[in-house]
């Protein structure tokens, strides 16, 4: 459909402020990972320049602004110009090591690590899989690229498809081999007797690599220092330019200003800069397996609407993302998203059991799945569509291919365009997300506060129910809501800091 991930989410379930939910989870994962991507560059600069790590913190931030300011097609040419670069350097340690030490393959598959058994352990393997499954946010940034493929025709059919698989559900493999590579790497670096705190760090392993291709540690520190460059300022830009989109979309829904996409990209590294200075990637595992059950149980409630909904006639065929179509909440996907998370977060703090506190984010998927469909089900569909604009006051002229916003005066597709009765005119979906003044005439019922208020009247069929439609409602309610997710995202960020200090009982046992 050519929408980006926001979008996606405002058609597949979650309405038109239900989906700024999801654009807070996306946002959040981009600037969890590129401060975690980040802080692996300043490593390696601390490492080879002895500059102090707060500083190189610093400047492994300020780098990606102008880079990604000029939006993507300067991030498609630099991630294409780099990318030979970045693969041979890839490749060449694992082919040294395999001339020089073969046996290290070996001795790796049979390498046993803190279980001296050896024996599988399937709660060991699940917590690995809630790490591992915090990356599934991924696909909003693969959804964010393939936005711009271009419309598939049978000249270029089998190019789209092969470019749509491969950019699409295809960079899972890629991504488990540079999972394996990345533990042989670590196992390396403890044979070479570097400590087992610091294996992980991918300074480490790569210095451990190159020093089997070259024979100057100079040579080898520099080789990793550019690996390591190339490689997080390649990831860096793309979580910078969707973290940009997600904090975008958010506040045009909120605010309903749009000052531009760089004043959101700014506000996404210093988010990051933050964090890194605060020195969440000492407890970034801790971190990402509690983000995972959240990440699961949007992603899976997006899907769920998506191959299994849609395909049953659970929900419309098609993606409705515009504000004046939609209703504010659609609780299908906001209400299983919300029961997943609970779901899981119990089960991160073992109220059902050992198995399921090792793979909350198993409980989150399939929680969602099922929901999905339910809660379609159980509220009729009617929660997917608000109104639907007469095609003879959108485009009176049947062959004219676009039509012009009345208040933007730019001529858009029909799908992006929808007929708002406040200004008597076609009006555009960003227009439409930035107005304040129109009150959302064209659906009334279709409002946050009106939907509030009818669930009020169900549960209490016989109280008075106060008027909810005012500024300060709304200001207070947003103010409250902000304030509870900041307060949990700190406590979070606290209480797994803390368990690693000195004075923590943790720590002293």
């Amino acid at each position: 459909y050519g929408v980006d991930m926001d979008l996606l989410t405002r058609g597949a379930g979650f309405g038109y402020i239900g989906s700024t939910i999801s654009s807070l989870v996306y946002a959040s994962f981009t600037f969890l990972f590129f401060a975690l991507e980040a802080a692996i560059m300043a490593l390696a600069l601390e490492l080879y320049f002895h500059i102090p790590l707060a500083f190189a913190y610093v400047i492994c931030s300020v780098l990606v602004i102008p880079l990604v300011a000029y939006g993507v097609t300067l991030i498609s040419r630099l991630q294409l110009w780099t990318q030979p670069l970045w693969l041979v350097l890839l490749v060449l340690p694992y082919l040294f090591v395999l001339l020089k030490n073969p046996e290290a393959f070996s001795d790796w598959t049979s390498f046993r690590g803190r279980d001296a058994s050896g024996d599988f352990n399937l709660l060991a393997f699940c917590a690995a899989c809630t790490v591992a499954l915090s990356l599934v946010t991924q696909i909003g940034e693969q959804v964010d690229y393939l936005r711009f493929l271009p419309e598939k025709t049978a000249a270029n059919r089998k190019r789209w498809w092969a470019a749509l698989l491969c950019a699409g559900p295809g960079w899972i493999l890629p991504g488990a081999l540079k999972m394996f590579a990345g533990a042989f790497l670590a196992f390396l670096a403890l044979q070479h007797e570097i400590p087992i705190e610091r294996a992980t760090e991918p300074t480490q392993m790569y210095l451990v690599a190159f020093g089997y291709v070259f024979a100057s540690p100079e040579w080898a520190l520099a080789a990793m220092v550019l690996f390591v460059f190339v490689s997080q300022m390649k990831i860096n830009l793309t979580n910078a330019y969707a973290g940009s989109l997600a904090w975008s979309n958010f506040f045009a829904r909120v605010t309903h200003s749009h000052p531009g996409r760089v004043v959101w990209l700014v506000f996404n590294v210093a988010i990051a800069l933050m964090l890194m200075e605060l020195g969440v990637f000492d407890v970034i595992d801790q971190v990402l397996g509690l983000y995972a059950n959240i990440a699961i149980a949007w992603i899976g409630s997006v899907v769920a609407d998506l191959v299994i909904n849609k395909p049953l006639g659970l929900s419309p065929k098609y993606i409705e993302f515009k504000r004046a179509h939609l209703y504010d909440i659609n609780p299908v996907g906001v209400g299983s998203m919300l029961i997943a998370s609970l779901l899981s977060v119990l089960a991160h703090f073992g109220l059902f059991g050992a198995l399921a506190q090792a793979a909350p984010p198993f409980v989150a998927l399939g929680t969602s799945l099922v929901m999905t469909p339910l809660l379609a089900w159980a509220t009729r569909s009617r929660y997917y569509i608000a109104r639907t604009s007469d095609p003879l006051l959108l485009q009176p002229v049947a062959a004219s291919t676009q039509i012009t916003c009345g208040l933007c005066s730019n001529p858009f597709e029909p799908a992006d365009m929808a007929f708002c009765p406040a200004y008597s005119t076609p009006i555009c979906s960003l227009c439409c997300s930035l107005d304040a003044r129109c009150g959302d005439r064209c659906k009334p019922h279709g409002r946050l506060s009106a939907q509030f208020e009818a669930l009020l009247h169900w549960l209490l069929p016989n109280a008075t129910v106060p008027r909810l439609h005012t500024r300060l409602v709304h200001y207070l309610g947003l103010l409250l809501a902000l304030i509870l997710m900041l307060s949990g995202a700190l406590a979070l960020i606290y209480g797994q800091a803390s368990q690693g200090l000195p004075h923590s009982p943790q720590a002293q046992a």
